[in-house]
């Protein structure tokens, strides 16, 4: 603490002790809540083994003669015959307590004793007995003690390390001893790094802000898609700032029984407090600061709701000279509580978005510093394979290719390892035992070169890059690859349509070269179908509707996932949309068809060889058709796609 005052100039106060909870050993053995059941076993054991011993000095133990000659002279007044003894009362008076002496004797194997206590006149009864600690465990302990061990089952399956050891912490601590993540292990997110290395500024040297009357914000939000790095910036923060890093999950805060949550959010700040300066970083926080009363009366929003509570007072009551700062991050920004996210609190939102080219380029680069390559490894070419891809999805492609060179006894690893990874996170594993018959081969074959030949021939086409007819996955029989030149974050009314006449080439091809069509454009109508109705509800590109919006749909930030859709128009409207969605598939459809019958041998050949081959690349492609135009005497064809791809 001492030496953390010294580095950073903080008057933290007077040294408090460190709080010793999550270590093992520390309490002592009545103090651990798991050893005081078997205190209660021992005491309760012991009370009843001292009331048996009180219970048989209460009665005096006769011999069985003695008893018989008492009973025959009619001074036995009642019996209680048990399996091995006998006990009761004699008609003679204590004179102490003045209440009738009690005896006990051992009972023989008599079958006459009853008829002999009858004849006396002695009031008796029979029962059958067990020894008292039998009938304990019988009755008490194995009951109870199954329903113990069935709690504890379930209470380490919940995540407890114990029964009742409920409010014990799961907080994760790194110290700057360990082995540190700095901003050098994490490639591209260059905004947000920039952002973070003022909360790093703070850290090393707080004086410097608070000389000019600033302060630091108190909370920063990393809000981003699932696999971006969030976590991993989080750490590096820590390691660039060379302090404290607690870690812990949202959900590690909720727990059966309410109060638990709010009293673990109370011991995390108290140990940040001890280690200041530090960072406590929060990993999904949409698990505990989702908005409050969103589904009253349910069971289990008492717990989350308070934790929530606790969270807030917390960060809005310690000192920010203390130099604790509280991270955060979650993809899930539509449901965090607004209280959580005004100034004061998580003030500072910082987006981790998917990476670019360059970006994607440098994090294929950081993931395979430590690999063997080949020389025909070119990480941007992967780079440009994989738009949208996350940090997550190229380590996992980077680890895939390795994998398979592995497996194929190369020395490094080369470029088709890398081809062969990404087509198993795009379209699935390859099926190499799926095998088609003949006709199934050509028609999947014809259906994908409709798709490559007008690609290639539409004017904002991207080029092509690979076509195969190997099947993948559950239900891909083949697919078209396309790369993009550079990354596009607009699309255009054309290019949309574009896209419409390529979705549709494969139908298309099917429906000129073998009279009919298949189930294999299923997937091909459905993304044509949701880009179609885009157009005309979402982007205002329909004539007869105007540039409006129709129908609200709540988009999960991040996520890409559509919402329930709120239809707000009438059914005349609805009428039109239907026939402006059916137009465009229809313009797109007599598009295809007039591209491929005007190249319908080159689609005839390319389906050929694409069967033969099973797999073409863009050189293969290029070549064939340029063959096909030459040997046909075609005329000149059109001009080179905007996206540099040579005609069909």
């Amino acid at each position: 603490m001492a030496d953390a005052q010294k580095k950073t100039g903080l008057n933290l106060g007077p040294k408090k002790p460190e709080l010793e909870l999550n270590k093992p050993g520390t309490r002592r053995f009545w103090q651990q809540p798991d050893n005081l059941w078997w205190l209660y076993m021992l005491v309760m054991l012991g009370s009843l083994w001292f009331w048996e011993g009180a219970q048989k000095v209460a009665q005096q133990q006769i011999p069985y003669s003695e008893f018989l000659q008492r009973l025959d002279k009619g001074e036995v007044k009642q019996a209680t015959l048990g399996d091995q003894s006998i006990s009761g009362t004699l008609t003679e008076t204590d004179a102490k307590t003045h209440q009738p002496r009690r005896f006990i004797t051992e009972k023989p194997q008599d079958d006459a004793l009853a008829q002999s206590l009858a004849q006396h006149g002695v009031t008796f009864e029979v029962v059958h007995q067990t020894h008292w600690l039998v009938n304990f465990l019988l009755n008490w302990v194995l009951p109870f003690g199954a329903l113990f061990l069935l709690w504890g089952w379930f209470s380490r399956r919940m995540g407890n390390r114990g029964l009742l050891n409920l409010g014990a912490n799961r907080i994760h601590i790194h110290a700057e001893t360990g082995v540190r993540v700095t901003f050098d292990d994490v490639a591209g997110a260059e905004e947000a790094k920039e952002e973070l290395k003022e909360v790093i500024d703070f850290l090393q040297d707080p004086t410097r802000i608070q000389s000019l009357g600033g302060r630091m914000p108190k909370g920063a939000l990393l809000v981003g898609p699932p696999g971006t790095g969030k976590t991993l910036l989080a750490r590096a923060v820590a390691g660039e700032s060379g302090v404290p890093f607690f870690s812990i999950s949202g959900s590690e805060f909720i727990e059966l029984f309410v109060g638990v949550g709010a009293a673990r959010v109370r011991e995390l700040f108290e140990q940040a407090r001890q280690k200041a300066p530090c960072i406590i970083f929060i990993d999904e926080l949409d698990a505990v600061g989702g908005a409050r009363g969103l589904a009253p009366g349910m069971g289990g929003h008492d717990e989350r709701e308070q934790t929530l509570n606790q969270l807030l007072a917390e960060m809005d009551g310690f000192d920010p000279s203390t130099g604790v700062v509280v991270m955060a991050a979650t993809n899930r920004p539509e449901i965090l509580d607004k209280a959580l996210l005004r100034a004061g609190r998580f003030d500072r939102q910082i987006v981790v978005d998917k990476p670019d080219l360059a970006d994607r380029t440098a994090i294929l680069r950081l993931h395979t510093r430590g690999m063997k390559l080949g020389t025909d490894v070119d990480v941007r070419v992967v780079a440009q394979r994989t738009p949208g891809f996350v940090g997550a999805d190229l380590a996992n492609i980077a680890n895939e290719a390795a994998i398979r060179a592995v497996r194929h006894g190369h020395a490094v690893v080369t470029m088709p390892d890398f081809e062969e990874a990404i087509d198993r996170v795009i379209a699935g594993p390859e099926k190499k035992h799926r095998v088609l018959n003949a006709a199934e081969k050509h028609r999947v074959a014809v259906h994908e070169s409709g798709h490559t030949v007008v690609a290639l021939n539409v004017p904002t086409g991207e080029p092509l890059h690979k076509v195969s007819i190997i099947p993948h996955g559950v239900a891909a029989l083949g697919y078209t690859l396309q790369l993009p030149v550079e990354e596009k974050f607009l699309s255009t009314e054309q290019q949309f349509k574009d896209q419409l006449a390529i979705l549709l080439g494969g139908r298309v091809a099917e429906e000129l070269l073998l009279g009919d069509m298949s189930s294999g454009a299923q997937n091909d109508l459905e993304h044509a179908s949701q880009i179609a109705r885009a157009m005309v509800t979402q982007l205002g590109m329909s004539q007869k509707l105007g540039p409006l919006t129709y129908g609200r749909r709540q988009q999960l930030a991040f996520l890409g996932v559509a919402g329930e859709e709120e239809r707000n128009f009438s059914d005349d409207t609805a009428r039109i949309i239907d026939t402006e969605v059916r137009a465009l598939i229809e313009e797109a459809q007599r598009r295809a068809r007039e591209i491929l019958s005007a190249r319908r041998p080159a689609v005839a050949a390319l389906a050929a060889e694409l069967q033969e081959r099973e797999v073409m690349d863009r050189e293969q492609v290029e070549r064939l058709l340029r063959e096909q135009a030459g040997n046909a005497s075609a005329p000149s064809a059109p001009a080179p796609s905007a996206a540099g791809s040579p005609p069909g």
